[in-house]
């Protein structure tokens, strides 16, 4: 079933879906998708509707650019309290992304910027196009990371890149982004929709409850000592071949229902 586009928060964001998967746009084009908290109000009641509603998500941005961060006009002019009650917004926000019940994939074109690129960090996978590029300038604004790039960044590029990208200012290829783990797959350009989609629809067919522990159990055990870790993964084991769907999955796999693994394409072809 497609659901055709809408918007919400008062024009925002841009909503609609193809089957099991929502697809989310940032539709603040003539300002580079640049965020503010009614902009992070609006993006949370999508991915609240697209939870209740489908079984993955695509974000995207319109116009040309994925993201160009925060949007300082807004900012500079916040006084010291409601700027921290705007971080913790965007970390409940992005949170609910990062630790929610569906898999969402970013499609990432032109600018991945500061708070653009905190927000591509809390989805689940990262697809590129070629021409993209992420950049973290708050050294130079003499700012600081507010959106969980301090956590998020820092786990996927580690924190001596994302050191170097906040105090240099430096802009980051999708390239070299796919090499230091900040981005799973690059694309050539007007690609990453498309790919994003077809990644989502993919997912889409799994098991909700397999989802939601690679979603939620995986960023703890993590963080997790090693024998808690395996504690915690043998508890989330037992407890997903439980569900009825995962006992129906492994009864067509070994009638030989349920198509095998293979190997990739060759990259020669």
């Amino acid at each position: 079933m497609t659901v055709p586009p809408e918007t919400m928060g008062d024009g925002l964001i841009t909503y609609a879906r193809e089957g099991d998967v929502a697809l989310i746009g940032l539709n603040r084009p003539d300002k580079r998708n640049a965020l503010s908290d009614r902009f992070i109000l609006a993006l949370g009641q999508a991915v609240a509707r697209a939870t209740s509603e489908a079984r993955a998500a695509v974000l995207h941005g319109h116009g040309a650019h994925f993201c160009a961060g925060l949007d300082l006009a807004e900012h500079s002019e916040k006084p010291l309290f409601e700027a921290i009650k705007g971080s913790r917004l965007w970390h409940r926000t992005f949170a609910t992304i990062e630790l929610g019940e569906i898999p969402v994939i970013s499609a990432i074109t032109g600018a991945a910027v500061g708070g653009g690129f905190e927000l591509a960090a809390s989805t689940h996978i990262r697809v590129a196009e070629h021409s993209a590029f992420f950049a973290l300038p708050e050294g130079q604004r003499g700012i600081f990371v507010g959106g969980g790039g301090s956590v998020r960044i820092a786990r996927l590029i580690g924190p001596a890149r994302m050191g170097d990208m906040m105090l240099t200012g430096r802009s980051v290829g999708a390239a070299e982004m796919e090499r230091w783990g900040g981005v799973s797959y690059v694309v050539p350009d007007g690609e990453a929709l498309t790919r994003a989609t077809e990644i989502a629809a993919r997912v889409a067919q799994n098991a909700p409850f397999t989802n939601y522990a690679v979603l939620n159990a995986l960023p703890r055990i993590a963080g997790m000592s090693s024998d808690d870790g395996l504690f915690t993964e043998a508890m989330v084991a037992s407890l997903a071949t439980m569900t009825d769907e995962a006992k129906q999955r492994l009864r067509d796999f070994l009638d030989k229902r349920a198509a095998k693994v293979q190997a990739p394409p060759r990259a020669d072809g």
